[in-house]
């Protein structure tokens, strides 16, 4: 049969069914057990985790039963630099700063400023390295614990990271990639060791301070094959598997499909002004609305299918406000032009104020920055 989507760590298209996908990867669906587990130890339930958009792990009771047992966990997430952040590369940052407050853990973020490098032809290392800084300011206006926020950034960090990652690559063979990504012989073999260097934060810790230490990896589901990989080799080398969370995508303002960063009709950038924001929403945005206002009245919308309400499930917190929100708009109380504006407004409450924070960032930059001493 047919795929109607694709989700690959360099391209996610089409209309995604995460059930099939779990089944695919062979991970495991988040279920109310686990959520009162985690639950005991944050006291709260992140609406993420509510909402199902973080959806499916790997290992998370056993994660739980190390922490359990004293032995805490550090967070490991990233950003490869290609490009603007834009509200559906924040989604897994948000709930990351989340568990990093409520477990009280260190985090690893890795910029690997290679990989858009060796996988796009029309970037050059200094354009990555460039978006490396925007990037970085994002991260740090989110709000992350200095003191317990480290950037590895692959090309600063080699002297670090490369000794580590030659004893992954070592242990992946040719034909293992080329199952994972769909690697062919004319792919270049920067591409082909790239994997490695992603392995490396999952278990540097442990290296670094000499002892086994578990790992916690939040990330959007299209990361999730450079660890199928690496999994099993970084056991090998005597360390802990990392244990994931997985997300689902923000979808395109114009429909189901993964934002883009380099298609700028399905995307809201950090940096975006509240004109450009609101022309967006009300010139894109994918609506469930009927098609004239009596009709609308009579039937009302289809929150299901309608982009302005799926982005405020993601984004506005207040779970009984967006339950009216959905009441109101299914019913036809609530117009399309309505429900637009909603959003437009969170969208651009939440980004003047990290827009602030993003300005102050770019003087804090160096104290995230890993200090390899």
């Amino acid at each position: 049969m047919k795929k109607d989507f694709v989700v690959t760590p360099w391209e996610v298209k089409g209309d995604i069914d995460y059930d099939k996908l779990i089944k695919e990867f062979g991970t495991q669906a988040i279920d109310d057990k686990l959520l009162e587990r985690i639950k005991k130890h944050t006291k709260e339930i992140h609406y993420m985790l509510r909402r199902n958009i973080f959806f499916s792990h790997r290992d998370m009771n056993w994660l739980l039963d190390e922490y359990e047992k004293k032995n805490k966990f550090f967070l490991y997430t990233g950003r490869s630099p290609s490009g603007n952040i834009h509200l559906g590369h924040l989604v897994p940052w948000i709930f990351t700063k989340w568990l990093q407050d409520k477990f009280d853990v260190e985090l690893w973020f890795q910029f690997p400023d290679e990989e858009k490098f060796l996988f796009k032809d029309n970037l050059t290392l200094d354009d990555t390295q460039y978006y490396f800084k925007e990037n970085a300011y994002d991260v740090i206006a989110l709000g992350f614990n200095q003191k317990k926020t480290h950037f590895l950034v692959d090309t600063i960090h080699a002297n670090l990271m490369y000794k580590e990652a030659i004893k992954v690559a070592k242990k992946i063979t040719f034909s293992t990639t080329k199952a994972a990504f769909g690697f062919t012989n004319d792919m270049n073999i920067g591409a082909i060791f790239y994997t490695s260097m992603q392995t490396v934060p999952a278990f540097l810790p442990s290296v670094i301070a000499k002892k086994n230490i578990p790992c916690l990896i939040p990330m959007g589901f299209d990361q999730d094959p450079h660890f199928r990989v690496s999994r099993d080799v970084i056991t090998k080398l005597g360390y802990y598997k990392p244990a994931a969370l997985h997300c689902r995508f923000l979808p395109a303002l114009s429909g189901p499909m993964k934002m883009s960063a380099s298609e700028e009709s399905t995307a809201i950038y950090t940096t975006d002004s509240p004109e450009v924001v609101e022309n967006k929403i009300k010139k894109y945005a994918f609506s469930g609305g009927r098609e004239t206002i009596k009709e609308h009245r009579k039937k009302g919308g289809n929150p299901d299918i309608d982009i302005s309400y799926q982005w405020l499930t993601f984004l506005e917190e207040d779970d009984k406000k967006l339950q009216n929100i959905y009441h109101d708009y299914k019913s036809g109380a609530l117009l399309t032009s309505e429900l637009k504006q909603i959003l437009i407004n969170k969208i651009n409450g939440f980004l003047k104020e990290h827009q602030k924070k993003r300005e102050k960032a770019k003087k804090q930059l160096d104290k995230y920055m890993f200090k390899n001493r």
